[in-house]
C-alpha cells in the first residue's frame, strides 16, 4: 500500500487541473492514467476553454459578465440548466483559469471574434469567451515527449505536423500571400528538423499545447503521473471514498488517498455499449464514429456508479456530435476526421441521400448531426455529402485533404474523394438522382452570387461568419459552385466526447442517487454531468469546464479534511 493525499483518475485538462491546484495548496498528489500515454481527449481537441468576462477579453475591451453569461446558457439549455453547476462554473471559471495562467507554462489568448455558437440568442456573445491556447515547444518535455497522446492523425500535415486555429488563415493564403506563404515555410521547416530526432512535429498547438504546459508545470511540481496504470477498484470505508486499488505493473496496488479521489476519464466515447444505450441513432443500427482516444471507454462512470454516484441522464443531448468523414489507411482501415471549419467557407453546401441541402452549412458540427440525422430517417443509412468546386477545395481543402499545393490524387484513388466533370456524372459516383442534385446547385448558386441563402441562412450571423472567408464579398461563407472539376465526400455523424455523465454538486462531490455526496469522491471533465445541459453554447464549453472543476474538486478537497 502507497499513500497520498489525492488520486487523480486520468490525465486530460481535467485531471492536470485537479492535481496542480492540490499540489499548490499543499497536498501530496498521485496522477494514474490507464492508457501508456497521457493527455486524454485533451490532447486530440482544440485546446479552447469557455471563459466569459476572461481577463484577455477584457484587455481587448471586450464587455461580459456573468449575468450576460448565464442568461445564455438559460435559453441553451432551458430547464436542463443545473443552476448550482452553472453558477459554480461561472464564479469559479476566472479564478481557475487565472490560477492556471499564474502557476503553468499554459498560455491563452482571445479571439475577439470568436463568437458564441448562437449569437443571436440573449446573452451570447459576438466573441472573447473562447480562449486558444498559445503553442507550446514540445521539447521542453524531454524524454517525456514519446509519452504525450499525439493528435488524430488526419489532424496533422504530412503525417506528423500540427495546425493550430492562428495557422490555419495563412493556410489558406499561402499561395496568395508572401506572408502567409513565410509563415507555412517556416512550420514545415521546422518540422522537417523535428523529424530528424522525433516521431512528429515538436511544435505544439491546440490541446497538445495545454497538454504539455500542465505536463510539464506538474513535473516541475514532482506529481507522479503512473501511465498504463488503471484503477480497477475504488476502495471504501463507511460509505465514504478512501483510495483505489491500481493495477500497477501488472500487480494490483493499494492506494491510500485521505483526502479524496478525482475521477477525470474522459467520459464513454469508446464503449460501444453506452453509446447503443444513449444514442438513439447508433441503437437504431445507424453508423457513428467516435474521434476522442479508444481507452474513453467509460471506467470513471462505472467507477462512480460501484460507490453509488448515480448518473445523471437528463440532457438534452448525450455527446458533442461533430460530421466525420472516414479517411482511407494503408492497411485498409480507416481514421475519423472531424469537420469543424470548411463547411463554412464559400463554395460548399452539404446534401443528403436524395441531393437536397438539408441544414445550413455553416452551423455549429453539434447542431449539423441532428439535422444530419433527422433528413435520413427514411434513407438507407445516416450521412450525407459535402461538395464543393474545384476553386474552393484548392484554397481551403476538404476534409483531411489541405488547400493547393497539396495533392488530390492519392486521395481521389482512395475513395474519400469522389470527383467529376460535370455534376451529373458526379451525382452517379454518389449514387443520387442527377437532376435533383442539378437542381439543388442551381437554386443555391442563383442565390449565391448575391450572397443570400434564403432556404437556411448560412452566413446570417457572427459565428457563420466567423467560419468564413473575410476577404470573400458579399458573404464571406456564399460563393457560386460553378469551376469543374466537382468534388464530393461522404460524412457521417460523430462526436467529439460525451456529456451525460455523474452527477454532482457545485464542489465537483459525486452524487448518490438521494442527492447527497459521497464523501471522497469528485467527478471533473466528461466523468461529470455537462454543466450546460447536454448542449453546445460555443466553442470550447467542455474544456472550460473540465479546467474549472478540477480547480474545483481539489480546492473542496484541500479544505475538507476527513
Amino acid at each position: 500500500m502507497i499513500e497520498t493525499d489525492l488520486l487523480v483518475v486520468g490525465s486530460g485538462a481535467a485531471g492536470f487541473a485537479a492535481a496542480l491546484t492540490a499540489s499548490h495548496a499543499g497536498l501530496s498528489v498521485l496522477m494514474v492514467e490507464k492508457e501508456p500515454q497521457f493527455g486524454g481527449s485533451t490532447a486530440y481537441s482544440a485546446g479552447v476553454i469557455w471563459i466569459p468576462g476572461n481577463r484577455h477579453g477584457r484587455a481587448l475591451g471586450i464587455a461580459d459578465s456573468k449575468e450576460d453569461a448565464l442568461t445564455y446558457l438559460q435559453h441553451e439549455a432551458g430547464n436542463r440548466l443545473n443552476l448550482e453547476l452553472a453558477n459554480a462554473f461561472l464564479d469559479n471559471c476566472n479564478p481557475a483559469v487565472e490560477f492556471i495562467e499564474n502557476n503553468t507554462h499554459a498560455r491563452y489568448e482571445a479571439v475577439p471574434i470568436w463568437a458564441d455558437y448562437h449569437p443571436t440568442k440573449p446573452g451570447a456573445a459576438q466573441g472573447g469567451r473562447s480562449l486558444l491556447p498559445l503553442p507550446f515547444d514540445g521539447r521542453r518535455l524531454g524524454r517525456r515527449f514519446a509519452d504525450l497522446r499525439a493528435p488524430l492523425k488526419t489532424m496533422m500535415a504530412f503525417g506528423g505536423m500540427m495546425l493550430g486555429r492562428g495557422d490555419l488563415p495563412h493556410v489558406f493564403r499561402m499561395t496568395r500571400s508572401a506572408r502567409s506563404a513565410l509563415h507555412v515555410a517556416g512550420m514545415t521547416a521546422r518540422y522537417a528538423a523535428d523529424r530528424l530526432k522525433h516521431a512528429r512535429g515538436t511544435r505544439l498547438a491546440n490541446g497538445n499545447a495545454l497538454i504539455a504546459a500542465l505536463a510539464l508545470s506538474a513535473e516541475e511540481r514532482g506529481i507522479d503521473l503512473w501511465l498504463a496504470s488503471p484503477v480497477v477498484e475504488l476502495m471504501r470505508r463507511n460509505g465514504s471514498v478512501v483510495g483505489a486499488i491500481v493495477q500497477r505493473n501488472g500487480k494490483p496496488l493499494e492506494v491510500l488517498a485521505r483526502r479524496g479521489v478525482v475521477l477525470a476519464c474522459g467520459g464513454f466515447p469508446a464503449d460501444d455499449d453506452l453509446k447503443r444505450q444513449y444514442y438513439g441513432h447508433v441503437r437504431d443500427g445507424r453508423q457513428h464514429r467516435s474521434a476522442p482516444p479508444p481507452g474513453n471507454r467509460g471506467d470513471g462512470i462505472r467507477l462512480g456508479q460501484t460507490a453509488g454516484g448515480a448518473l445523471a441522464q437528463d440532457v438534452a443531448y448525450a455527446a458533442a456530435w461533430a460530421p466525420v468523414s472516414l479517411v482511407p489507411q494503408p492497411d485498409g482501415s480507416t481514421l475519423p476526421f472531424p469537420h469543424f471549419y470548411e463547411r463554412g467557407k464559400p463554395g460548399y453546401i452539404a446534401v443528403d441521400p436524395t441531393g437536397r441541402r438539408f441544414t445550413n452549412e455553416s452551423a455549429s458540427y453539434h447542431d449539423f448531426v441532428p439535422a444530419m440525422i433527422e433528413s435520413c430517417r427514411e434513407a438507407a443509412e445516416t450521412s450525407c455529402w459535402l461538395l464543393c468546386d474545384h476553386r474552393a477545395i484548392r484554397r481551403y481543402g476538404m476534409g483531411a485533404i489541405g488547400p493547393a499545393p497539396m495533392p488530390l490524387g492519392p486521395h481521389l484513388r482512395s475513395g474519400y474523394l469522389l470527383a467529376a466533370a460535370s455534376w451529373p456524372e458526379l451525382a452517379a459516383k454518389m449514387e443520387v438522382d442527377a437532376g435533383v442534385l442539378q437542381a439543388t446547385v442551381r437554386h443555391f448558386n442563383a442565390n449565391a452570387v448575391r450572397g443570400e441563402d434564403p432556404d437556411f441562412g448560412k452566413g446570417t450571423d457572427a459565428y457563420h461568419r466567423f467560419n468564413g472567408d473575410p476577404t470573400h464579398k458579399p458573404n464571406p461563407c456564399l460563393a457560386v459552385l460553378e469551376r469543374a472539376p466537382f468534388y464530393a465526400m461522404k460524412l457521417i455523424p460523430g462526436d467529439i466526447g460525451t456529456f451525460l455523465g455523474l452527477r454532482v454538486d457545485g464542489h465537483a462531490r459525486v452524487l448518490d442517487g438521494k442527492g447527497t455526496p459521497i464523501t471522497g469522491l469528485y467527478a471533473a471533465g466528461n466523468d461529470m454531468t455537462s454543466v450546460m445541459g447536454g448542449t453546445y453554447p460555443g466553442a470550447g464549453i467542455t474544456i472550460g469546464p473540465a479546467l474549472t472543476f478540477g480547480y474545483i474538486a481539489a480546492r473542496h478537497a484541500a479544505s475538507a479534511g476527513r
